[in-house]
């Protein structure tokens, strides 16, 4: 069976850090992504608040170069997804599809993804007019009217970008005042395609062959009205993928890894980055640190192995 040094399992910017500075440090390193790199950062329109960019970055645009970096110093990656991930006496064996490889240490960098509400209709319509992201399906709606569930700034960060495209978006939140940052309230409220709903709650959504409305309740009063949509983009959390985890660490009620700042799980020779990790604040920025700090850690580890 093939030997590595590491293996980094997901390539958002958690694990492209990873990749890069473990190719660096001239470990032998694979990283397994079974879509496109970047994570949750390629499909996020704009990101303003990465240091070093003042203008800003397309969020596709920094995922590439991030892959593009860590390649260049060697970091070798297998587009796949993993299926199996098991504890050995001399390493951990990972099986990705009819493969399999053997690695001395791993860093799991899988990440989250959108919840789902629940709601009746939602998962009927999904891909069919209910989104959980603006900038993949965002230009289908050009001339349309939408609807935005939540208040966080994902939420109101892709309300902001579907105006590109939609003639009107309502925001729909639960509570009278929005999660989010105030910089992107303001640019909310100043938004003239944009349209607040408070106090109110996604109970339905309806169609035919595609979204054609939504039924929102009002929390303080029971009332319900139906809204005449086109599409629904739902923005209510995120929860971990962990499911290769859920044998061999601690997760807490939504699938993120109770892993110390460090990145140790407690497991010898297992280390969890980014946003997979129970942690205060979920930014590229935090991912990016993650990823350095776990291959510090590893490289450590597989002295001890010496």
């Amino acid at each position: 069976m093939e030997i590595r040094d590491l293996a980094i399992i997901g390539g958002g910017p958690a694990g492209l850090t990873a990749g890069l500075y473990a190719a660096r440090a001239a470990l032998n390193t694979v990283l397994f992504e079974r879509g496109m790199p970047g994570g949750q950062a390629a499909s996020t329109e704009r990101i303003e608040n990465y240091p070093g960019f003042p203008e800003g970055i397309d969020g596709p645009e920094l995922a590439i170069k991030m892959s593009e970096q860590a390649q260049r110093f060697g970091c070798e990656i297998i587009y796949s997804d993993v299926d199996k991930l098991e504890r050995q006496e001399k390493g951990f064996k990972i099986t990705y599809g009819e493969n399999e490889l053997l690695a001395k240490a791993v860093i799991l960098a899988t990440g989250a993804k959108p919840k789902f509400l629940g709601v009746k209709g939602e998962k009927e319509f999904h891909g069919r007019g209910v989104s959980y992201c603006a900038t993949c399906d965002g230009a289908f709606f050009r001339d349309g009217t939408l609807a935005v569930i939540g208040g966080g700034d994902a939420a109101v960060e892709e309300a902001i970008f579907l105006t590109k495209f939609a003639a009107k978006v309502y925001i729909v939140h639960r509570r009278g005042e929005l999660r989010a940052a105030k910089i992107l309230q303001q640019r909310a409220f100043d938004n003239p395609k944009i349209e607040l709903v408070w106090h109110s709650v996604l109970e339905e959504v309806k169609g035919g062959q595609k979204v054609e409305s939504v039924l929102l309740k009002d929390v303080r009063t029971g009332e319900k009205k139906e809204i005449a949509v086109d599409g629904v983009f739902i923005y209510v959390g995120t929860e971990a993928n962990s499911n290769l985890l859920k044998d061999l660490v601690e997760l807490d009620a939504n699938g993120y890894v109770k892993a110390q700042e460090d990145t140790a799980t407690g497991v010898p020779g297992l280390y969890v980055a980014g946003d997979l990790r129970k942690k205060p604040l979920r930014q590229v920025v935090t991912a990016v640190a993650d990823g350095a700090v776990a291959v510090a850690q590893v490289e450590k580890y597989l002295s001890s192995l010496e």
